[in-house]
C-alpha cells in the first residue's frame, strides 16, 4: 500500500527499514518564487539523483517516504525551533537563505518572514515527519526492530562548510546517539570495505530526521548516509555553474557504488531481524 500526494510520496513495504529521501525534491510553487535570486540557484543544493541510486532498495522490501518540495522552500531535516544542528559551523537555515557556497537566495529584503516560514512548516515540514513517524509506528508493530535511513549527498568540494574533499561515505549517528553501535559498524564495513573512503560522525552526524526519531533503545535505529557526489556522478570538484550542474544520471558510472550500498542496506536488515519479530 501506498500513498501519494501532489509533493509527498509514501511507498509503503514490510521489511523493517525506512528509506528517507528528504533533499531530492526540485518543485518550488510559484507563491514561494517571489524574491528568489533564481530558480536555478535555488535547485543548487538538492541531493541529485538519490530517488534514482537507492531505487534497488523497492527490491529490498523497504519503505520509501520522499518529498518532491525543494530544501529551499523548507528544509525538513532541520530543527524546526531554527537553532542550528552545527553550532559555530556555517550551515544553512530552516528556510535558507544562502546555497551552501554562501550565495544569496533571494534579493535583498525579500527573505521569508515569520509567517511564511510558519505557514511552509505547517504545509510541509509537520507533513513530512508525520509521514515518517506514522510508518515508524506501522513497522514497528511488526518488527522488535526497525532501520531508518536518512539518504542525502552533498558535492565533494564545499570550502565554506568543509576543509578539503569531503570521504566518499559520511554516515551520521549522532555520535553514536541515535542507533546500536552494531549497527554504525556493519554500515561502516560495508561502506569502506572497497575503493571507497567512509568516515562516521564527521563533518556530518546526521541531521534533525537522525536526531529527533533515533531512539535505540525502543527499537527504532535511525542512520544519515551523506554521499559524496563524486561517488556516483561526473562530479567536477570545486565551484559549479547552472551551465554544469548537475551531471546528468548515469547509471552506469554509479553502478560501483550502488554495490556497496545495497550492501549496507542489507546490513540494515540483518541488523534488525536479529530481533524477534512482534507477533
Amino acid at each position: 500500500m501506498s500513498g501519494t500526494s501532489a509533493w509527498l510520496t509514501v511507498e509503503q513495504r514490510d521489511a523493517p527499514l525506512i528509506l528517507s529521501l528528504p533533499h531530492t525534491g526540485t518543485d518550488i510553487p510559484s507563491r514561494y518564487r517571489a524574491g528568489l535570486v533564481s530558480l536555478d540557484l535555488a535547485r543548487k543544493d538538492a541531493d541529485w539523483w538519490i530517488d534514482k541510486l537507492y531505487i534497488f532498495a523497492r527490491d529490498l522490501g523497504a519503505t520509501f517516504v520522499h518529498t518532491a518540495m525543494s530544501r529551499t522552500v523548507i528544509d525538513v531535516n532541520r530543527d524546526p525551533s531554527g537553532a542550528s544542528l552545527y553550532p559555530g559551523q556555517p550551515t544553512t537555515e530552516l528556510c535558507p537563505t544562502t546555497t551552501f557556497d554562501g550565495e544569496p537566495l533571494y534579493q535583498l529584503g525579500k527573505t521569508p518572514d515569520a509567517d511564511s516560514i510558519a505557514e511552509r512548516r505547517q504545509s510541509y515540514f509537520d507533513p513530512y515527519h508525520a509521514a515518517l513517524a506514522a510508518e515508524i509506528a506501522r513497522l514497528r508493530s511488526r518488527h522488535g526492530n526497525i532501520v531508518l535511513y536518512d539518504c542525502h549527498s552533498i558535492r565533494s568540494v564545499i570550502p565554506r562548510l568543509f576543509e578539503g574533499t569531503l570521504p566518499n561515505f559520511n554516515i551520521g549517528t549522532n555520535a553514536g546517539r541515535s542507533c546500536a553501535p552494531q549497527l554504525t559498524a556493519a554500515v561502516e564495513k560495508a561502506c569502506g570495505d572497497g575503493p571507497f573512503s567512509a568516515v562516521v560522525n564527521g563533518r556530518f552526524k546526521g541531521g534533525w530526521i537522525t536526531r529527533s526519531f533515533g531512539a535505540p533503545d525502543q527499537g527504532v535505529h535511525a542512520i544519515q548516509m551523506e554521499l559524496s557526489c563524486r561517488g556516483y556522478m561526473r562530479e567536477t570538484l570545486g565551484p559549479v555553474s547552472e551551465r554544469d550542474w548537475p551531471t546528468p544520471w548515469d547509471e552506469s558510472f554509479a553502478s560501483p557504488i550502488q554495490k556497496h550500498l545495497r550492501e549496507a542496506l542489507e546490513a540494515c536488515l540483518a541488523f534488525a531481524r536479529q530481533i524477534v519479530e512482534v507477533h
